[in-house]
């Protein structure tokens, strides 16, 4: 994915028809674009994180659709940069012409169409996400499971990668000790053995052990397992099936080959 400061804009909504859709624009100087299609009276803005119930324009002052428009500051949006959703109905006509209707807006500020994932790539550019959490939100739409949803949710919120700075802490407080016995050979003191350092490298790899076994268990949840169940007809494959998924899925009769 190339990278420009041209602003974006794309549906962030998932494809097909619903009760409401979203435009979303990103990027400077959206005032062009927020003048031009969000029907404001005269003189009037948009509050900044304040939803206003209003009509989306057309060139020719027609309306589009009506809904709500929220504009987000920079640096205080899902960016990092100056944001503008239109929250209108779900109708993929209608979004459709809403999109093109910011992007003609916008032409002049070099607006274009979002690539896919350019959003969250914008905000992990602009600290507003670290690497971690970026692909924390694509394992959560992707999510299939419960547990798979409340895994990617962890590591979004950070967790993960507080567990990992910590341990960069660790580490790099330990080269210290070490620099400092290579540096200063002529000291009595011992700064190896007074700080443990035996004892910090050991905790150091266990910490680094369960970091890797749970994005094992983690990277199961994201994709699953392929399993087969074989065996004789009527052995109790459509129970056992049942009984792992938790509810009935499968028939279970005494009839072979159901």
């Amino acid at each position: 994915m190339t990278f420009d400061t041209f602003p974006i804009a794309a549906i962030a909504t998932a494809p097909g028809r619903g009760g409401i859709g979203v435009v979303r624009v990103s990027g400077k100087n959206l005032s062009s674009v927020i003048e031009a299609v969000c029907g404001l009276a005269s003189g009037k803005q948009l509050q900044p994180r304040h939803a206003t119930y209003l009509k989306f324009l057309n060139e020719d002052g027609s309306t589009i659709d009506q809904g709500l428009a929220i504009h987000f500051k920079a640096p205080h949006s899902y960016t990092g940069e100056d944001v503008l959703e239109l929250q209108g109905h779900g109708g993929p006509v209608v979004l459709q012409m809403l999109l093109a209707r910011c992007l003609q807006a916008g032409a002049g500020i070099g607006l274009r169409l979002a690539e896919p994932g350019e959003f969250t790539y914008r905000a992990y550019l602009n600290d507003k996400l670290d690497l971690a959490q970026a692909e924390a939100v694509a394992d959560l739409i992707d999510a299939s499971t419960e547990a798979a949803a409340k895994s990617a949710t962890q590591s979004l919120s950070g967790e993960f990668s507080k567990t990992i700075n910590a341990l960069v802490q660790k580490v790099i407080a330990l080269r210290m000790l070490v620099e400092a016995t290579l540096d200063f050979p002529e000291e009595e003191i011992d700064f190896l053995e007074k700080s443990n350092a035996r004892g910090q490298l050991a905790d150091i790899r266990a910490s680094l052990e369960q970091v890797f076994a749970q994005a094992s268990q983690g990277a199961l949840l994201r994709e699953g397992l392929n399993v087969v169940l074989a065996g004789q007809p009527n052995v109790g494959k459509s129970s056992l099936l049942n009984a792992l998924a938790g509810s009935d899925v499968a028939i279970v009769t005494p009839i072979a080959g159901t």
